[in-house]
This record gives C-alpha cells, sequence and structure tokens, in this order.
C-alpha cells in the first residue's frame, strides 16, 4: 500500500541528449540520478530522454525491452516514480508513450495526444486517445507530453477527475521558448494546480536548439523552480496542505464548465 505523502518531493532532471543513443543516454541518466543528494518520491525526465526528437521509428521499442526495463530499474532503486516518454513500436503502429513507473515494476502508461504536425510528428506516429491520471502516494497527477502543453481543453481540471500536479516532460525549442513558460504558467492559473515541465537542453541533429527553462510552479503559477538554461537536475517540494487551502480559500474549479472530449 501506498504511502500518503504530505510533502512530495520531485526530483526535475534537465539534460542535453545523445541524438539517436540509446545506450549513451541511459548510461548519462544514470550517473545524474545516482548524484541526487537526498531520496525523492518522483523523477521527471525529458520527452524521448533516450533519443531525442527523432522520426526515426527504427528505433522505436516494443514495450518490456530496454527502456522499460531500465526505468522499472531505476524506480526500484530510488523508490520513486520515474516518469518520461520514448518512442515504442506496438504491432508496426508507433507511439511517443510516456510511463510513470512505479518501484514495484507496475506502470501506467499515456500517448502523446497533441502530435507536432510541423515537425511531421503525425507522419510517424499514432495519436493518444485518452488522458492519464495517476495516483502516487496520496496525490494525483496528470502527465502530458510536448505539444500537448498547447491546448488546454486536454489537461483542463475537472470536478469528475480532478488532479493535484499537472506534468509535461518535453523537447520545447528555443525559439519558442516564450510560449512554453507562458503557456506552463497559464496551465497552472486556471487548473489551480501544481505544474511541472521538464524540457531537454543542447541541439539535435535537425539544427533545433533547446535551452531548456524546466520549471516548478505553484497552483498561483508561480515559479518555486527555474532551471534556466543549464544542464542541472533539481529538487523541489511541494504541499498538498497548501494546494488544499488555497483551493478552499479562491474555489474557482466547480465554477468551470463541464464538458466531455470525444477523440
Amino acid at each position: 500500500m501506498q504511502e500518503n505523502k504530505e510533502i512530495l518531493s520531485i526530483a526535475l532532471v534537465q539534460a542535453d541528449l545523445h541524438w539517436e543513443n540509446v545506450t549513451a543516454n541511459l548510461a548519462t541518466f544514470e550517473e545524474k540520478l545516482a548524484a541526487l543528494p537526498e531520496a525523492v518520491d518522483m523523477i521527471v525526465l525529458p520527452e524521448m530522454f533516450n533519443t531525442g526528437f527523432t522520426m526515426n521509428t527504427a528505433l522505436a521499442e516494443p514495450m518490456n525491452l530496454t527502456t522499460t526495463r531500465w526505468m522499472k530499474q531505476i524506480a526500484k532503486q530510488t523508490d520513486a516514480l520515474v516518469v518520461g516518454s520514448f518512442a515504442v513500436n506496438e504491432g508496426g503502429s508507433f507511439f511517443n508513450r510516456l510511463l510513470c513507473v512505479r518501484p514495484d515494476g507496475t506502470y501506467a502508461q499515456s500517448d502523446k495526444r497533441h502530435l507536432f504536425t510541423m515537425g511531421e510528428e503525425s507522419k510517424h506516429y499514432t495519436a493518444g486517445n485518452a488522458r492519464l491520471t495517476v495516483e502516487w502516494r496520496g496525490w494525483k497527477l496528470c502527465p502530458l507530453v510536448c505539444y500537448d502543453l498547447r491546448f488546454p481543453v486536454w489537461s483542463r481540471n475537472q470536478q469528475s477527475d480532478p488532479y493535484d500536479i499537472l506534468l509535461y516532460v518535453a523537447n520545447w525549442p528555443t525559439r519558442r521558448a516564450h510560449a512554453w513558460s507562458t503557456l506552463l504558467q497559464a496551465r497552472a492559473i486556471e487548473n489551480q494546480c501544481y505544474v511541472i515541465g521538464v524540457n531537454r537542453i543542447g541541439a539535435d541533429e535537425n539544427g533545433l536548439e533547446y535551452r531548456g527553462d524546466s520549471a516548478a510552479l505553484d497552483y498561483l503559477g508561480e515559479p518555486t523552480a527555474l532551471l534556466g538554461s543549464h544542464e542541472t537536475e533539481k529538487i523541489v517540494h511541494i504541499s498538498k496542505a497548501d494546494l488544499a487551502a488555497y483551493r478552499k480559500s479562491f474555489p474557482a474549479l466547480p465554477d468551470a464548465d463541464d464538458f466531455e472530449i470525444h477523440c
């Protein structure tokens, strides 16, 4: 049975990625996680953390092979929920799939809903058709992937299935950095929740530059951590009591529109 945590500790891991090199990326993240100064409840990695944002579906893995097993290993070693996305081959269809892997080896999964048309992602991958919420140590989180950030309906906090944390893993380029920071803030304010956004840094083989700007924001849209443009890891601690008190003092969520999404 999961322990309920009043204060949740989350490690944001902002890193450069080795282009299409699974072995090098997993080794890099393993070193970074081994150096964390304290135990955490959750570890958040970037989108396609094992390859970079590639349309080369030859690198897509079946489930429960190299990257899935690595995430299970890390989750067990750290006693934390490990979150990140990678390319998956499922019966000849390809998905940009996010996993939330628990220390006992079980996991929840969600496929990226909004595929980045301008990068031809929709020509190579299949869009997800269901939003995921995950319960972890007394908290409920809604994990999404990169371009999903631009579509507020998909991430909307509804009374029928409310969450405490909205989480984005990303490969979001420098040229749209202002949108990244602004939209993270907007999602926190409109959904009255904590928002975690983990982006990569560096450059990929397509000539795209990434400056990171990973962040943790509170329910007011105020930053509790800004990682800047350097390769770094940051641990944040968030309070469930503070979130509940704010929602009680300013109960906007019950006034929101009720709706259904048909995929």
